[in-house]
């Protein structure tokens, strides 16, 4: 895969920076091919600075990097679509995108675990989810089976409101438990992806 540089006059073609997580528009930058080339090598985006006039990695002074994910190219050859894994802030305003949106899924239960991701490493000394996490693992799978249990019985009644707060502990302590193994929803989603496609 290679854009076409000669399209331009300029030889820099437009980048555009996504969440590969979230799916958030981070920024939009330009490439030369040296730019191009040298985020192939590194795994880093690098630009080709205009005000500067010289090749850029997103993060050197920052130190908030975009890690490369995936590098898709459009129909014409001439724009890219790089999906990247932040380490910060990407806007140098400290904004999480040059838009100023929040970089965080719109699908609530995406957003949750980045949530719980937050709590495992935060030092209140109140937070339910520390408090997990430092019980160590066999205390959060105890949990999920707790829950489990008594969405069970609930399940059994006709309660649909204690019914479906049983059901949505379940779900929250379930993420809680993927995230104590290093696992993610999306490595779930996953599995039933490819479940899905073989049974197809």
């Amino acid at each position: 895969m290679k854009p076409d540089f000669s399209k331009y006059t300029d030889g820099l073609v437009p980048a555009i920076i996504q969440d590969f997580r979230t799916g958030k528009v981070l920024m939009l930058g330009f490439m030369n091919e040296a730019a191009f080339v040298q985020t192939e090598e590194t795994g880093k985006v690098t630009f080709y600075s205009r005000s500067r006039q010289r090749l850029w990695t997103k993060g050197e002074e920052s130190g908030n990097f975009l890690q490369v994910k995936q590098v898709l190219l459009d129909c014409d050859q001439d724009t890219l679509l790089i999906k990247a894994d932040p380490a910060g802030p990407t806007c140098h305003t400290g904004a999480d995108t040059c838009w100023s949106e929040k970089n965080h899924s719109d699908d609530f239960l995406l957003y949750l675990q980045d949530i719980i991701d937050l709590r495992r490493k935060s030092t209140d000394g109140k937070s339910y989810v520390k408090s997990l996490f430092d019980k160590g693992i066999n205390k959060i799978a105890q949990k999920v089976g707790e829950e489990a249990t008594e969405l069970i019985i609930e399940a059994k009644d006709n309660d649909d409101e204690l019914f479906l707060n049983e059901g949505a502990d379940l779900l929250f302590h379930f993420i809680v438990l993927l995230r104590a193994k290093n696992f993610t929803l999306q490595d779930v989603i996953y599995v039933l992806q490819q479940r899905h496609s073989s049974a197809s």
